[in-house]
């Protein structure tokens, strides 16, 4: 069974764990050691971003639990992206470990992120995604994003093209 419930500073530790494996897992192929390695550094670990953006509040994360372990999240912030249009809110990220694919994870990690913006009054939900993460692009398109344009996202020196996608709420 997967219990979901709302991320406190105290799950730091074991959230980043989780988010770190599955970058590496699902990212790392596609650049150099080198560019991995930064990119690391700056988004994981006691001083990195998903650290800073939970324990300031910045976003906020929704976990999904089997027992004890973090099996997913999402994290929902303002956005980011240069150009957002005003009224808009951003899912930075949905992470879901691969043992919990396909098993609905994901799809209640969307539905609590689109909820939750709408609570909040957003008119749409933006979101990134790799242009070679064919896997997450089909699940976004499936629930009605729309691809809209294209970001330049820098992973250490190395300049990956995202999807930027777009759910009008």
């Amino acid at each position: 069974m997967i219990d979901y419930r709302d991320a406190t500073a105290a799950d730091g530790i074991a959230l980043d764990a989780m988010a770190q494996a599955i970058w590496i897992e699902t990212f790392a192929h596609g650049v150099s050691a080198q560019d991995a390695a930064t990119y690391l550094a700056e988004a994981y670990g006691p001083t990195g971003k998903l650290i800073a953006d939970l324990a300031s509040g910045a976003a906020r994360f929704r976990l999904a639990l089997a027992g004890d372990r973090v099996v997913g999240y999402a994290k929902l912030n303002p956005p980011w992206l240069p150009d957002a249009e005003p009224g808009a809110m951003q899912l930075s990220q949905i992470y879901v470990t691969g043992d919990q694919h396909g098993a609905g994870v994901g799809k209640a990690l969307l539905d609590w992120t689109i909820a939750t913006a709408r609570e909040a009054g957003a008119t749409a939900l933006l979101l990134t995604v790799w242009e070679e993460n064919h896997r997450a692009a089909a699940f976004y398109r499936k629930h009605g994003f729309e691809h809209v344009g294209d970001y330049a996202f820098a992973v250490g020196n190395q300049v990956d093209t995202d999807h930027i996608m777009r759910l009008a709420l």
